[in-house]
């Protein structure tokens, strides 16, 4: 009989990852898989970032799509601009932290990379900054977003938006879209290494 405080917890959050998935499944997810195929057959760079929890998920999403596992030789070029912490440190510091991603893009990116944005609230100062810089710099560019999506709802080329109030749904639903574009590019790459 399911009457615990834990319970109840683990009802809601199943209920909430159950309704984005299924009943409210975000848009663009396709579009997001498809313009990930097209970096990794045209070797364009992929830049990934976020906060807090978010950042953990960057970094665990570069990890995830540089090496496609079965797919011999297969992989993205993408870094997560959160991985550095003297890089990130130093920006801050020195230009302030709304700065610590769009200064490396400033540095490292070309037209046609493509930058992904992770961000529950999509409100978040440096995460809006990297995206008005992608744009300068003509990337693509796709946010992953919770809440209301924010100003990175309306910035974003491809919004991934999941309305759900909750940061720690809206992170697991970073990483359910993420693997979900890592098993479409390892079968894309074992189908287009056996045509």
């Amino acid at each position: 009989m399911k009457n615990s405080h834990v319970d109840q917890l683990l009802d809601k959050y199943s209920s909430d990852l159950h309704r984005m998935l299924n009943v409210e499944r975000p848009p663009n997810i396709d579009r997001l898989c498809e313009v990930l195929e097209a970096c990794m057959h045209n070797r364009k760079q992929v830049f990934i970032c976020g906060n807090g929890g978010s950042a953990g998920n960057a970094n665990h999403i570069a990890n995830d799509l540089i090496y496609l596992d079965g797919a011999e030789g297969k992989g993205l070029r993408i870094e997560a601009l959160t991985a550095n912490q003297s890089v990130m440190t130093c920006l801050g510091n020195d230009l302030g932290y709304e700065h610590i991603f769009s200064k490396q893009l400033e540095v490292k990116a070309n037209a046609d990379d493509l930058l992904i944005v992770l961000s529950g609230s999509g409100n978040s100062k440096n995460i809006i900054q990297a995206l008005i810089k992608a744009e300068e710099l003509g990337m693509k560019t796709c946010a992953i977003l919770g809440y209301s999506g924010g100003s990175c709802k309306s910035l974003a080329e491809y919004p991934i938006h999941s309305p759900v109030n909750d940061m720690q749904v809206a992170e697991d639903l970073q990483m359910v879209v993420a693997h979900v574009c890592m098993k479409h590019l390892k079968q894309s790459a074992v189908d287009s290494s056996h045509g």
